[in-house]
């Protein structure tokens, strides 16, 4: 390919040429977007009324399109700036990052000086601290011929790679308008999915699919968006998994799809935790104290051309090459993210407020689109990505081994949440806004931690664990608003307040607080609605589709996760003849708390006649151990012939694979687990290896105060009678156990409901369509 073109930003021109050295993942206070925007709107402030921000600058060399904007730039003094918010002091900032920031500077500076036909130039690092607005300025002035020599040294260096990536993007694109589909035919349901798939992604909108079992959902979704990635001009593909065993299937569908491509050009990596991927976790991450640190981004270049060439980048893969070249695996991994065209991992990579995937889309401009497997968890999984709590006994727990600078503050937030948790009447105390006294002893303690690290940034461990729990905690109350609860609540738990005779009017001018033992208290913030951060992730990616074989209905996960309102919804029809599931309900049965114990003999009584009339292998599902564990007994006591056995409270990967074992082909027995556990969802029975299910419970949540405070919540943000609180999230758990029972299309099955409850008209609305009740 000799006539190529690609386009670079400056950022990433600059990453690739002036990163040098050891890799240093050592804490140093960093400012937030928010921050960031603050602190450029405060050097804004101080500048001439004809400053220039936000300046798009491009200029090409050879076949390379360089293009980004600059910060700020003032004319009447000639000074183009880079604005950088930080915590903290400037000299705490790693040299190579420096450097960035300069080769950053001077890169948009040889392009305004081009630009504007400058002879000379002041070039300003701007550090604004994003506490006290203050700035520190670094100058420079440049002569225009020397910041043009720089940029195309640059250019140069960048050129070869530059080359290597067009040619592997134009292969790719050829690669993938050729794809055959690697199973022969799609089956009827498959391809309504891939369609439907395929035409959000042409017009650059989100779907949500419901697709059951069965149907092949993994080949589905993936093949009709790779072969949207080259007329849509994609940049990555991003298959996210709620649960691991995703990714296994994900890995399957994408190497069968790599098999039948002319080329197999297509880059695939798997992006994996941290403790999955460090080499030595007892090391900090600086080149100082590990070895796969040092000269980290020395040995980067190779490492990084043996991976691309490898392309197919498993864990496996990632690990070999690292320690070939004597590098991080784990940090391979995240820069090789710049270079895949497809990433497999986990959803947090991007929803989570840190998220890799979602932060690089946005500081690189990709055009990135995302799968999401096994959806109906995500609205779980992002409300734990935006909630956090702090406990009493945390406090006390670091307090007992904390620096004397920093205890005065801690004793005092200590003292302040023990107060609130005497004061409260009930154990469950629902807070309009966190108390003024807490809100200022939390913020001193945010304070005092981020001078404690600043001052120590070779310190890990519990105390920077807490730093983060404290400052995340803070973030998530700047951000306060109905999405979210706080609350107090109080345990049986009794934690010692302060090391008696201490009096805290001796420290501080405030009240002295009371000494001695006390409940615990946890201060939480709880996400209700996740869609008010995700919103503008589902507006930062070209296309979104999320699927399962349990979605609906369709207004639940888009309201709730922040999806446009022109989100497209397809409910797949099920690949199996209604007759091959039989699915009944126990009409005289109720599985109330308050009708259990008195419905116990007829509900065992049940699953013994299922079981002496079609014998075979069963899961029964129950709302919680304690039921699960009186069933269990019930059956055994009046029905002792029939073979059980049960989930345990805490089972390893041993003991659940031993729990999945006794699923043999032909087998008769009944196996216990809880619904919403680890049997209920993604759990693969073919055959007669599971041939019927009983759930008996509706799967809603327990009765609580907090439960009482989440759906009034929802009712007053999206209307009453949704169930989004309870009915709804609890039938999605209902049948995805049940989907446990029919695999393939050959499969026959049953599906007993033990509740009376599942009668009525607004339950059964709820579920499958072609169940024939």
């Amino acid at each position: 390919m000799s006539d190529w073109h690609y386009s670079v930003s400056v950022r990433s021109l600059c990453e690739f040429t002036a990163k040098r050295g050891d890799l240093d993942r050592r804490f140093t206070p960093s400012a937030t977007a928010l921050e960031g925007q603050a602190g450029q709107l405060a050097v804004l402030a101080r500048r001439s009324p004809g400053y220039e921000i936000e300046l798009p600058l491009e200029a090409v060399h050879g076949n390379l399109r360089v293009r980004g904007r600059a910060d700020g730039y003032e004319a009447d003094v000639n000074r183009l700036e880079e604005i950088k918010t930080i915590r903290g002091p400037v000299d705490l900032i790693p040299e190579n990052r420096r450097a960035l920031h300069w080769a950053q500077l001077e890169t948009y500076g040889a392009l305004i000086a081009t630009d504007r036909g400058l002879a000379e130039l002041e070039l300003a690092l701007v550090y604004v601290d994003a506490d006290t607005q203050n700035e520190t300025v670094l100058r420079e002035k440049v002569a225009a011929p020397a910041l043009q020599a720089a940029f195309e040294a640059r250019c140069r260096q960048f050129e070869a790679w530059a080359q290597q990536e067009a040619e592997h993007r134009v292969a790719r694109d050829a690669d993938l308008n050729a794809l055959p589909f690697p199973k022969g035919d799609l089956r009827p349901g498959q391809r309504l999915l891939a369609e439907a798939v395929y035409r959000v992604a042409a017009n650059g909108r989100h779907l949500l699919a419901q697709a059951p079992t069965g149907i092949g959902k993994t080949l589905g979704t993936l093949y009709p968006l790779l072969r949207a990635m080259p007329t849509q001009q994609l940049d990555k593909i991003g298959y996210m998994t709620c649960k691991g065993t995703g990714r296994i299937a994900a890995l399957e569908a994408l190497d069968a799809l790599r098999e039948v491509s002319p080329s197999k050009s297509l880059r695939v990596l798997t992006l994996v935790a941290k403790e999955q991927a460090c080499e030595h976790p007892t090391q900090a991450c600086h080149g100082e104290a590990c070895p796969l640190a040092n000269g980290f981004y020395d040995k980067l270049p190779a490492a990084r051309a043996e991976a691309v060439q490898q392309a197919w980048l498993d864990p496996t893969a990632q690990r070999r090459i690292a320690l070939k070249h004597d590098v991080c695996p784990y940090y391979l991994g995240q820069e090789l993210l710049r270079w895949a065209d497809v990433v497999v991992g986990d959803v947090h990579h991007a929803f989570d407020p840190y998220g890799q995937l979602y932060g690089l889309a946005q500081s690189q401009d990709w055009k990135l689109a995302l799968l999401v497997d096994e959806a109906h968890n995500l609205i779980d999984r992002a409300r734990d990505m935006y909630s956090i709590s702090l406990s009493l006994a945390r406090v006390r727990e670091v307090l007992a081994s904390a620096p004397v600078s920093l205890r005065a503050s801690l004793r005092r937030l200590a003292g302040e949440l023990a107060r609130l948790g005497t004061e409260q009447v009930e154990d469950y105390q629902p807070l309009k806004q966190v108390p003024d006294a807490l809100a200022e002893a939390l913020q001193r303690v945010n304070v005092a931690l981020g001078d404690h690290v600043q001052k120590h940034p070779l310190e890990v461990g519990a105390l920077l664990e807490f730093y983060f729990e404290v400052l995340g905690l803070q973030r998530l109350l700047d951000r306060f608003d109905t999405h979210s609860l706080c609350d107090l609540q109080r345990s049986a738990g009794r934690v010692v307040v302060a090391d008696a005779p201490l009096n805290l009017s001796l420290l501080e001018d405030d009240e002295p607080v009371d000494t001695g033992e006390v409940r615990d208290v946890v201060l939480s913030v709880r996400n209700i609605v996740p869609g008010a951060f995700l919103k503008e992730r589902f507006e930062g990616c070209h296309s979104v589709t999320l699927f399962s074989a349990t979605l609906g209905p369709p207004d639940y996960p888009r309201q709730l996760l922040g999806m446009p309102e022109d989100t497209a919804w397809i409910d797949v029809p099920a690949p199996f003849p209604p007759e091959h599931l039989t699915v009944q309900v126990a009409h005289r049965l109720s599985t109330r708390y308050e009708h259990r114990e008195a419905s116990m003999d007829a509900l065992v009584d049940l699953l013994a006649a299922q079981f002496n009339e079609h014998p075979g292998n069963y899961l029964a599902f129950f709302s919680s151990f304690d039921y699960l564990d009186k069933a269990a007994a019930r059956l055994a006591q009046r029905h002792p012939q029939v073979v059980q056995w049960s989930q345990g409270r805490a089972m390893g990967d041993g003991a659940r694979r031993a729990f999945l074992d006794r699923f043999v082909e032909g087998g008769r027995g009944i196996g216990f687990a809880v619904l919403g556990g680890a049997f209920a969802e993604g759990v693969d029975l073919p055959g007669t290896r599971l041939i019927g299910a009983f759930i008996a419970t509706l799967g809603l949540p327990p009765v609580s105060p907090l439960q009482d405070q989440v759906r009034e919540r929802l009712d007053a943000l999206f209307g009453a009678d949704h169930g989004y609180a309870d009915l709804v999230p609890g039938l999605q758990k209902v049948v995805q156990a049940a989907g446990r029972v029919l695999r393939s299309v050959d499969d026959r099955g049953w599906v007993w409901l033990l509740d009376k409850r599942y009668a009525r008209p607004e339950v059964r609305a709820l579920l499958p369509a072609w169940w024939q009740l």
